[in-house]
Formats: C-alpha cells, structure tokens, sequence
C-alpha cells in the first residue's frame, strides 16, 4: 500500500474523522488510517447487540450550549434531551429511597465538593482531589464516586489544576440514537469521500526526515505530514512508535495523561421493569455496605425498556478482568435491591463493555495525574507547533478546556487540520 499524501492521519475516531473531513473539503490529499476494524473510537453507537442504539462509549453533549456537535446534531436531525444538571436524581440507599431532605444533603455534599476542588485549582495547586474533600460524611462514597465516574480515576489520582481547567456548562444531553452515530454522521456529511483504511494498524512514525514515514500491516505509507489522533495510553506504553522517539518533555506528557477507566453495563429487558419516565437517572449507595461502590444508572433510556449502569476508576478496571459475568452481577445487584429481585427474570440480553482492556484504546479518558496538569498543554501546543514542523497531535486529551469529551476531541482534529494547512500552503509558497 506504499502512497504519498499530502496528510496522514493516525486513528478514525472523533478527532482524527475531524480532522480527516476538513482537509478534504479543503481538496488536501489525506488519508486516515485506522487499526480496528470500525471507525470512530470511543464514539461508538452499537445498534447489533440488542437492535437499539446505545452507545458504548461517549453519550452526552456535554455542555450542549457551547458543543458544536449540538449544532451538528440539530443540522444531521440527530434528537436529544435537553437536560440540566443532576440535581433532581433519585438515590437508593440499599434497603429504601432518599427522601428529600436526603437528597438535598447529597446535592450539597456533592456542590461543596466540586467547589472545593475548583477552588483549590484556582488557587493554582496542582494537587490530589482528595486532599480537599474534607470531613467525610454519610454521602462521602457517593461524591468520590461523581467525581470517579467523571474523571475516570479516583480523586487520588486526578489533578485539582486539571480539573478546574474543564470547562462546563452542567448541559449533558443524551443522544437518542448515538453519539457515535452522530460523530460518524457528521464526518461523512462533511466529507463523503474521505479515504479511510481501517485494519491499518501504524507500528512506527519515522519523522527522521522532510516528511514522514509511516509502517504500517498493510506497507510503508509516506506524506508530508502526520496527524496523530490516538489515546495517550496506546503511545505511552508503545503501541505507536516514533523514530526518533518522542522528546522526553511530550513523551512525559503521555504519561502524566493516563485514561482511567469508565466502562457500562448494559441490560436489555422483555418489558418496562421500572416504572419511570424514559431516560431517567438514578444513583445507588448502600449505606448498609462502605465497602460497597456506588453505582449510576440511566433507566429506560429514549423509552427502550433498558438498564445502563456507569462504573468508573479501580472498581471498573477490576470488574473488567474479573470478566463480564462479573460486571453483570454488580450492577444487577444495585438494580435489584432498588427494583426487587424479579427484574431479573425479565432479563433478555446484557452486554458490557472493556475498554482498559481493548489494546488499542487503553481506557475511558484522561485526566492529569497530580503535580502534572501543566503536561496537558505539551500536547496542546502541538497543535500549533507541531513537532519537526511535520507531526501533530489530536484528540481529547490534547484540548485544553474540554478534554475527556468527544467535542474537545473533534476540536482538536479541527485545530490540527488548520494547523497543517497553513503549514502545506507555506511549503507550497
């Protein structure tokens, strides 16, 4: 398959699509490359396990005002709900549901807590968010559990100068028929002859000289530049080598930026087991159990008689190897104890997902590891200055403001494409 291209990108998932269908509108010779077998990496809809979509991986237009994939979605016909912040979730405690006086305790704890950890990223410390939590109360495991859940890793491995760094509006609206259908969509609206090869692992990026040699299973492929849109976890264990390697200062910055771990069960039922409104929300903390991990949950969603539990950080991770029968029982039991035992009978399909398991994705998102948030902007200053002026760098842990999302991922891919016109027009001059 050896080739010259004006522009290579590495990886089809929201970035690297984003980047792909600009510099086609822009009549640039590119072509994306792809290692597995489908496109779009963690926006991924699977509408074959059960015959409805649910998404695999990202689901929310987080911060939909400000989202330009919401606007995608209203131009493509895409539906959501337009919901505002979590504060109206019912709670389970093990044996009964919270009352309100109950759940307004948890809304607080869980508002001093996220307070708490901006300001001390305000205040410029690049420390652990668990140094301010702050006096454990009853509703301490369910707050770490938001934050674990939102970060993909424990508050003892999440940065506060990180955190505070996230942008959000608090607008997360649901995608009724994917958000990885959405990111697909978008891409081949903008481009419907994009040339993507997907079983087209990159095993090295030789940068060595003018332009860029890349091996890959299916030959050498070569352009004037590269935009590399990978996880972090897939370079800073080497599955995509350089040559030369990496400068030390970015090569430290994929690893200060490791994706936690967020992955779904989902369960498919032969009827409505819950009686609630479609797409409600739910958390569970049984306060019969601290050793229990809190589980959320997404009931009915878009009216499907479904279930989707969220499990985050070392509990995901080891949930994941333990396997997926093992994944099942977990969040069936939170589910039963708020709903009875009998839901399970009415089980008829139950799927989870791997992703710290899957080679080439290596986990949920990134978040900065503390004492090492100012790594993130390494990566966001190749998108400007790439590195040798020929390889850039994409996805969501390379946005500054709204990484671990696919529209800081999309963003990115944008950002990198403009880069690498700019840079191809100046070559050309």
């Amino acid at each position: 398959m050896a080739a010259q291209h004006d522009v290579i990108v590495v990886g089809a998932g929201a970035g690297g699509l984003a980047a792909g269908a600009r510099l086609k509108q822009a009549g640039i010779d590119v072509r994306v490359v792809e290692a597995a077998a489908r496109t779009g990496g963690r926006a991924f809809t699977d509408t074959a396990t059960f015959g409805v979509a649910w998404d695999r991986g990202c689901h929310w237009l987080h911060s939909a005002s400000v989202n330009p994939l919401r606007a995608a979605a209203d131009e493509l016909g895409f539906a959501y709900v337009a919901r505002g912040n979590r504060k109206a979730r019912a709670t389970h405690l093990g044996d009964r549901w919270a009352d309100e006086v109950e759940c307004q305790a948890v809304w607080n704890d869980l508002q001093a807590v996220y307070a708490a950890l901006h300001k001390a990223g305000e205040d410029g410390r690049d420390i652990a968010a668990s140094e301010v939590l702050g006096p454990a109360t009853r509703w301490t495991r369910l707050a770490r559990h938001w934050l674990t859940v939102l970060s993909a890793a424990e508050p003892e491995r999440l940065s506060t100068l990180d955190y505070a760094a996230y942008s959000d509006t608090g607008e997360n609206y649901p995608v009724e028929k994917g958000y990885g259908a959405l990111v697909q969509a978008l891409a081949a609206h903008a481009a419907p002859d994009l040339d993507i090869v997907t079983g087209c692992p990159v095993s090295t990026i030789d940068w060595s000289g003018e332009g860029v040699s890349l091996a890959t299973s299916r030959g050498t492929l070569t352009a004037r530049l590269a935009i590399v849109a990978v996880p972090t976890a897939v370079i800073a264990r080497g599955g995509l080598a350089f040559a030369p390697l990496l400068p030390p200062d970015l090569a430290e910055a994929f690893e200060a930026l490791p994706l936690g771990a967020a992955e779904k069960v989902a369960f498919l039922f032969d009827r409505d087991v819950f009686g609630v409104e479609p797409t409600s929300y739910i958390d569970t903390l049984d306060l019969r159990d601290p050793n229990r991990t809190p589980v959320n949950l997404t009931l009915n969603p878009f009216g499907q008689p479904m279930a989707i539990a969220q499990l985050g950080g070392a509990n995901a991770a080891e949930l994941v190897q333990a396997g997926p029968a093992a994944m099942r029982d977990f969040a069936l039991a939170a589910l039963k104890d708020a709903f009875g035992a009998g839901i399970e009978t009415h089980i008829a399909g139950v799927a989870t997902t791997g992703w710290v398991a899957d080679p080439l994705i290596g986990g949920g998102y990134s978040c900065a590891l503390p004492g090492y948030a100012p790594m993130r902007a390494r990566l966001t200053r190749t998108l400007t200055e790439p590195l040798g002026e020929r390889v850039l760098f994409a996805g969501e842990a390379s946005s500054p403001h709204a990484y671990s999302t696919a529209h800081g991922a999309h963003q990115t891919g944008l950002a990198a494409a403009e880069t690498a016109l700019a840079l191809l027009r100046g070559r050309s001059a």
